[in-house]
């Protein structure tokens, strides 16, 4: 009889591994973010395959609508700035965060404290790269003084929250539908609707990457028993699209086709349809039903599942470190091409493993205090029902 032995990496690879990956992910696809897949093989000469150069050169100081961001050359975006500064807010409150969090530390760091910005190639504020749908945290929390668990509301529903939910499935590693609360409660303060069930749904992805055995077909899975509404309805139809494919080449159109119902933006990326990014249960985000079908295509291979993202086109780096996050949780930290990651880490001046390193041992004490409350509900309980 033959015993087949699942092999489990450890934790603080597999949150080393989402984290770089998606950074990696998402420096890969900033150059080509808004342009359509034959676009981008008409300014390439083909397909993306690595780290490229702005999408206009050395003019990308002045070139609309891309100034005066150099997005290229492997320079992290926001969707990473706001990511280590979520693991900040860990680090800082070291437990379970809520929306509260948001306000208490996560907006105080946005606009308190200089740090360095690789597509302005300046020290700024966090405040002055990110865009108007994380311009509108600050905006709610700090000057509206808005309840944070509503401040969300009003907001453009776009991926803005989801992006940088991964940590949330980090820190609730193998237990996805506790990572779907606490990103829901999170991202409350930034989103809502569609947003932030995506948030929710990105986050319970990573965790259910990180239990042992996982494949993508499970993530996904996992995906669909949390969703809601859209979000669920979406991820289903690329899902379905994706398994009938096992090359991002022939997969481009279909799961493009297989999104556009439930994506209000339409099909002209820089010019979104009149009932773009209003809230509804009907509809969802592009980038995180794509990046779970990219995953399914490429059968979780971190190398294709990202570059799948990229090439798709569209929204292309937030897509890219969604699956970076998910392709690089399933695999460890050794999935993540050590080219990509030092290149990266390097252009855009960023330690990427120190902040993976600090998640890990706060993701530790978080598990032991959840013990300790878990003991102690117990204990209360068996008080309650003792039949004495």
């Amino acid at each position: 009889m033959t015993t087949t032995t699942v092999e489990t990496l450890a934790l603080d690879d597999r949150i080393t591994g989402s984290l770089v990956g998606a950074a990696v992910g998402d420096a890969l696809g900033g150059p080509v973010e808004g342009y359509t897949p034959q676009q981008i093989v008409e300014r390439h000469g083909g397909r993306v395959h690595g780290i490229v150069g702005p999408w206009h050169g050395d003019q990308w100081r002045t070139a609309r609508p891309i100034a005066p961001y150099h997005k290229g050359d492997g320079h992290i975006t926001d969707d990473t700035l706001m990511t280590h500064a979520l693991i900040r807010v860990y680090t800082s409150v070291r437990d379970h965060l809520d929306a509260y969090s948001v306000a208490d530390h996560l907006v105080p760091d946005l606009i308190s404290t200089p740090r360095w910005i690789p597509e302005l190639e300046a020290e700024a504020l966090p405040l002055q790269r990110i865009f108007l749908a994380e311009k509108w945290i600050v905006s709610r929390l700090h000057y509206g003084h808005h309840d944070p668990r509503e401040a969300g509301v009003g907001n453009i529903v776009n991926c803005g929250a989801a992006m940088y939910m991964a940590p949330v499935g980090l820190v609730n590693a193998a237990h996805p539908t506790a990572a779907y609360a606490e990103a829901v409660d999170i991202a409350g303060a930034h989103q809502s609707s569609y947003g932030r069930e995506a948030a929710g749904v990105l986050a319970a992805a990573v965790a259910a990457a990180c239990v042992p055995g996982a494949t993508p077909t499970t993530i996904v899975d996992t995906a669909l028993s949390v969703a809601k509404d859209g979000t669920q309805a979406a991820i289903e139809s690329v899902a379905e699209a994706a398994a009938r494919h096992t090359d991002f080449e022939s997969a481009l159109v279909p799961l493009r086709a297989a999104i556009a119902p439930f994506d209000t933006v339409g099909p002209d990326y820089r010019s979104p349809s009149l009932g773009a990014r209003r809230p509804s249960r009907l509809h969802s985000i592009e980038e995180l039903p794509i990046a779970l079908g990219m995953l399914l295509v490429n059968n979780g291979d971190y190398p294709g599942t990202v570059l799948s993202s990229v090439n798709y086109g569209r929204d292309c780096d937030s897509i890219a470190t969604m699956a970076g996050a998910i392709a690089g949780a399933l695999h460890g930290a050794a999935a993540v091409p050590e080219g990509w990651a030092k290149q990266v880490a390097e252009a855009s001046r960023v330690d990427l493993h120190e902040p993976a390193a600090q998640l890990s041992a706060v993701t530790r004490e978080i598990f032991t205090r959840d013990m300790e409350r878990r003991r102690a509900h117990e204990a209360a309980f068996a008080l309650l029902t003792d039949a004495r």
